[in-house]
């Protein structure tokens, strides 16, 4: 069993508690679910540096990165540095995320807020409209063509962007439908955790125009997104880059500014 299958495993035993003890309607009837939502595919559209922004604490491949912040001085580091929108993970025992992350990012930031989840149930898509998400990613990985159609749909009905995410040509065929706003590319191979812009850029002419185009892992220089842009990439995903310093905002708006 690889990584991803793991955290599949734990993800579904996750939701299932999570579903016995909060319902669907309390999802529903909560503050944020009838909150107009920003669109994060609108905002790369109209933007130079189409930044998308992480707050991530650690992961599989890189253990810590930065346990020490707290993700409300992130998110307005981030928003005052410029940046498009802010990808949050919610994944506990992986990532060392929550959804209180996002809640308390929401709270400080008026951009849009990407939630950063192994998506495996429309009950997420709820949790994700509650807790103040403008976007959601869905991972055509672990998701079969039928799933990402239910999923993306819904999150439509919802008022959400979707980020589809594909790491192959196989995942991008069985992924391309009218329900989505964005297709990332992820240059990293979630089974073996190697990094690769050459993947963006190979599946690139197979994404069709109507979609954002969105770069995602390994991007920590300025010469990866000149070099990524000529191939139609208008969102690059930069997490660990600016993470792993004791000032994510301030590093974010010092690149941004390099790259205009």
């Amino acid at each position: 069993m690889n990584i991803l299958d793991k955290i599949v495993a734990d993800k579904r035993k996750e939701v299932n508690l999570k579903k016995s003890l909060i319902p669907v309607l309390q999802l529903e009837n909560s503050v944020l679910f009838s909150r107009k939502t920003v669109s994060l595919s609108n905002a790369l559209r109209n933007s130079t540096s189409g930044i998308i922004a992480e707050h991530k604490r650690r992961s599989p491949s890189k253990s810590e990165i930065n346990q020490s912040l707290n993700v409300q001085d992130v998110a307005t580091g981030y928003e005052n540095a410029g940046v498009c929108g802010m990808s949050v993970l919610t994944d506990s025992k992986y990532f060392g995320g929550s959804l209180d992350d996002l809640l308390l990012a929401r709270a400080a930031v008026q951009m849009p807020l990407l939630r950063k989840e192994f998506i495996i149930d429309e009950y997420q898509l709820l949790e994700a409209k509650a807790h103040g998400a403008d976007v959601i990613l869905l991972i055509a990985a672990i998701l079969s063509k039928e799933e990402i159609k239910t999923f993306s749909e819904l999150a439509k009905s919802l008022d959400l962007d979707v980020l589809l995410e594909v790491h192959n040509e196989a995942e991008l065929h069985k992924s391309i439908m009218p329900s989505l706003d964005m297709l990332g590319v992820n240059n990293r191979n979630l089974k073996t955790f190697e990094v690769s812009l050459e993947t963006s850029k190979s599946l690139s002419e197979l994404i069709p125009n109507e979609f954002v185009k969105v770069s995602e892992s390994g991007i920590s220089s300025i010469e990866a997104i000149k070099d990524l842009k000529p191939y139609g990439y208008q969102g690059f995903l930069i997490g660990e880059n600016f993470m792993k310093t004791d000032n994510p905002g301030k590093n974010a708006k010092k690149f941004i500014n390099q790259l205009s």
